[in-house]
């Protein structure tokens, strides 16, 4: 049975670079209630799914209460319980809800900061292979850095959620 339901399809948001946070040309993906969650074991469907798509180097947590971006990777969000609400792009960029089931992709060098969450929010992010993530804030500095190593960062092999054939494979070319 696969965790993933039937034609997932991720909402796409370009977020324009806003001179501290870089963002990227490729859109930041979200998939609404995309995974189905078993109830038994939330974290681990997120954790199995993303690695059966070759995104590696997982861990459990939230997302942290202050702008930052990740310069040198791409970066997926699999929400496996609760709810949080996250700016995605930087200061000048969405503010969105996300729930259990929901996964987000960022592309390298897009700012997020979690606005609030539940009590009970666990996020699974991962990595595609290869990749070296570092937390970088939104200062002039890091942003003529960025934008440097953003173009370099590699595509990922596959979309984390929906394999090779999925959303990211078509809007990220």
């Amino acid at each position: 049975m696969s965790a993933v339901r039937d034609n997932a399809e991720p909402l796409a948001i370009v977020f324009e670079d806003d001179g501290l946070v870089p963002n990227n040309i490729f859109p930041f993906l979200v998939y609404q209630d995309a995974v189905k969650l078993d109830p038994a074991r939330p974290e681990e469907t997120i954790e199995d799914l993303f690695a059966a798509n070759g995104w590696g180097g997982t861990w459990r947590n939230g997302v942290y209460d202050y702008l930052h971006y990740h310069a040198t990777v791409h970066e997926v969000l699999g929400v496996a319980r609760g709810s949080a609400r996250v700016r995605f792009g930087g200061d000048h960029g969405q503010e969105l809800e996300i729930k259990a089931g929901d996964v987000a992709i960022l592309p390298a060098g897009t700012g997020h900061q979690c606005i609030r969450a539940s009590d009970d929010f666990c996020v699974i992010g991962a990595y595609p292979p290869g990749s070296k993530m570092e937390i970088t804030r939104a200062t002039p500095e890091n942003h003529a850095k960025a934008l440097k190593t953003i173009p370099e960062v590699a595509m990922p092999p596959a979309d984390p959620v929906t394999g090779t054939d999925g959303g990211l494979m078509r809007l990220w070319r």
